[in-house]
């Protein structure tokens, strides 16, 4: 990411303490490195610690300041108990929380199976609701203020094709967003969210298109003719989680260059007409992906 690009003067963040899940790598590793550019402790997580701590030496090679890596698998609640111990023992509690760990692939439902619908449930949802769930008690009985952010897609809104439990468990934390904001907002706990366009990533495009393209929206569909850019994101993610944004508190705020207004930002127009040799290379790609993910954290 160009950092020149972000929009806030340096030390904007001093003090914020913030946690990001699936911080070592993608939209999440963006995120992270400007909240650490602009002076916040950060902390990411993910299942794979040799990645967390590549991305924690490049970052503060960088940009100084201090961003620690932990494991953390957040299907397990157990897991992220330990983890969220070990960052209130490195210096209390935290100020922000970024939901950002998620998984996706793209298949025709009549394909999926049971475990296939968990694979993605048990992180986007249930993973997301342990973090958001053990963080609040602990913010709540220590009466802390915080901000917690989740990202989405404008799927939210519409549903989308060919990547069922996605859908559905992206709009399950949209509806907590929107349900803890008011909940929770007595206690200074504001919930907010993002919902991106094609902003590509290595991860996206090596599961979510049959050439490995990625995206759910091509540039030539969205009416700016182009995906977005890092920092642009990075610069939404601050300012929702910085200092002076206090009264924004259950908004879902979309970033697609207005795709989810020209094409809706789902995947139908892209894949319905695919045929079956063309889900069976998809399947053998997302296979193939899955087992070296699966090495790599073996390492």
């Amino acid at each position: 990411m160009d950092v020149s690009k972000l929009m806030f003067r340096d030390g904007l963040m001093a003090g914020e303490r913030i946690l990001v899940t699936g911080g070592g790598t993608g939209l999440g590793r963006e995120m992270a490195e400007a909240f650490l550019k602009l002076g916040a402790t950060v902390y990411i997580c993910g299942r794979r610690q040799n990645k967390l701590d590549d991305t924690a030496a490049e970052l503060t090679a960088l940009h100084g300041g201090k961003i620690v890596g932990h494991a953390c698998d957040i299907r397990d609640a157990d897991a992220i108990h330990t983890m969220v111990d070990a960052i209130w023992a490195d210096g209390g509690a935290l100020t922000g929380v970024v939901n950002n760990a998620a998984g996706n692939f793209i298949s025709r439902t009549e394909d999926l199976s049971v475990n296939g619908f968990n694979a993605i449930a048990d992180i986007v949802m249930r993973g997301t609701f342990y973090v958001t769930l053990d963080i609040g008690k602990r913010l709540i009985a220590e009466k802390k203020r915080a901000s917690f952010l989740s990202i989405l897609t404008t799927w939210v809104w519409s549903g989308s094709a060919f990547v069922v439990p996605s859908a559905m468990s992206k709009t399950a934390i949209n509806a907590m967003t929107q349900s803890l904001a008011t909940e929770w907002g007595r206690y200074g706990l504001r919930f907010n969210a993002i919902a991106p366009g094609l902003f590509p990533t290595k991860g996206m495009s090596s599961r979510l298109h049959p050439d490995g393209a990625g995206g759910n929206s091509g540039n030539s569909m969205n009416p700016m003719g182009r995906a977005g850019e890092m920092h642009e994101l990075a610069n939404l993610a601050v300012f929702l989680m910085g200092q002076g944004a206090e009264y924004v508190n259950g908004q879902t705020i979309a970033i697609d260059g207005a795709g989810f207004q020209a094409n809706g930002g789902t995947f139908y127009p892209m894949l319905q007409g695919l045929g079956d040799a063309e889900w069976d290379q998809m399947r053998a790609m997302i296979k193939g992906t899955n087992e070296k993910d699966k090495a790599d954290r073996a390492v």
